[in-house]
């Protein structure tokens, strides 16, 4: 975690694409989501709603997921980019990292293809199972986010195709036993607990402002409040990329860049015994 806060701290400019990729989201979803609940709740007025979703809203469903995917992983990939030209010592930018993006961009929406297809078949389990299929998509959804780990930065570096991409990065897991997730999970507990203790203190800080009576100092708390947990997700969203896109490249070349420690990067690549 040290190694990618250095190289965030380096090039802060690299927060800049998980920002954009939300803002993007906030609008895909908000020319979803309306529609496809109002589709909802009109299944179930119609007495429907315990089949489970109609075609048509499996169908919008699919969409939302495709351009929401495709949202993500551009993203990512641009961040990626951006991130592996920084470790290997080149310069980079908003633009780079941009650029690399949309030199994948079939490749990148391919992918969005796939992990669509694969999104709405775990959401059909849950429907049409019950408890079951819950347990059986979650169990395949984590598989499926191991074995993709490392797609996005595959995509960032090398001109393949998403299938290709897919299967190179279960390669590479295969080479790492999986170990190369214990730097992103550390990450995830590591935000975990800080969000936890600043929900907390977000909850008494809203208490408090609320007790004053003044509209003004409470709208000020939200604000804060806001942007703290915004500014949370963005530094966590950097790392991850970081970690990645680090974890990959001495997968792929060998080589340690940007501060990153090799012995706890070659831990993660002790060959089978």
């Amino acid at each position: 975690m040290r190694s990618s806060a250095a190289v965030l701290r380096s090039d802060k400019s690299l927060m800049m694409f998980p920002l954009l990729s939300g803002l993007c989201c906030l609008l895909v979803a908000a020319s979803f989501l309306i529609p496809i609940g109002m589709a909802m709740m009109g299944a179930e007025r119609a007495g429907v709603g315990e089949r489970g979703l109609s075609v048509g809203a499996y169908a919008a469903l699919f969409v939302f997921y495709l351009v929401q995917y495709f949202v993500i992983i551009f993203f990512n990939t641009a961040l990626a980019g951006a991130a592996l030209q920084r470790l290997r010592g080149e310069p980079t930018s908003l633009e780079a990292g941009f650029a690399v993006a949309k030199s994948r961009v079939v490749s990148i929406f391919g992918y969005a293809l796939i992990a669509a297809t694969v999104g709405l078949v775990l959401r059909a389990l849950q429907e049409r199972l019950g408890l079951i299929g819950r347990l059986v998509a979650g169990f395949l959804g984590l598989a499926w986010t191991v074995a993709t780990f490392l797609v996005v930065p595959v995509l960032a570096s090398q001109d393949i195709g998403p299938m290709d991409a897919v299967k190179r990065s279960v390669e590479l897991l295969k080479q790492t036993w999986g170990e190369n997730l214990i730097g992103n999970a550390g990450l995830g507990v590591v935000f975990g607990i800080v969000t936890f203790v600043a929900a907390l203190l977000a909850v008494g800080l809203v208490v408090a402002a609320a007790s004053m009576q003044s509209a003004a100092v409470l709208i000020a708390v939200i604000a804060v409040v806001v942007i703290s947990f915004t500014l949370l997700a963005l530094i966590q969203a950097s790392l991850q990329g970081i970690y990645a896109a680090a974890l990959y490249q001495y997968a792929e070349e060998g080589k340690v860049g940007g501060g990153f420690d090799q012995a706890l990067l070659e831990r993660a690549f002790q060959p089978k015994s």
